[in-house]
């Protein structure tokens, strides 16, 4: 897989014109946002976490290491997902949109990791 480059944000930041496609990775929509003010082109529900590794983390950091190995075993076995993603880097900007606080250890990161070929668990 070629290196891709991408942008992460909370989808709850306001928009900047340097986002490109803007992709929510999240499989719920984010609370108490509109459509509009999120201002999404995609919505990629199919590439985020199981349920059964989202509520093994629980966004605990001492827990990141374990999610990111399950949550990148996961994306290994999902590959249309990770296509879909790769084709729209492959036409310019992608910004991958996630409702996490944190903004080291969630979703996002191990997908971007993914794209861009290096680990996404270093940190704790």
């Amino acid at each position: 897989m070629r290196a891709h480059a991408v942008r992460l944000r909370r989808v709850y930041d306001p928009v900047e014109p340097e986002d490109g496609t803007r992709v929510l990775i999240d499989r719920l929509w984010p609370r108490g946002l509109s459509r509009e003010k999120a201002a999404v082109d995609i919505w990629l529900k199919e590439i985020a976490p199981s349920d059964k590794i989202r509520r093994e983390f629980g966004h605990d950091r001492r827990r990141w290491p374990h999610f990111a190995a399950a949550y990148r075993a996961e994306l290994a076995s999902n590959p249309a997902a990770l296509e879909q993603l790769l084709a729209l880097c492959d036409d310019g900007q992608v910004t991958l949109l996630y409702a996490a606080h944190d903004t080291e250890c969630n979703n996002a990161v191990v997908v971007a990791a993914v794209l861009e070929g290096r680990d996404p668990a270093p940190h704790g």
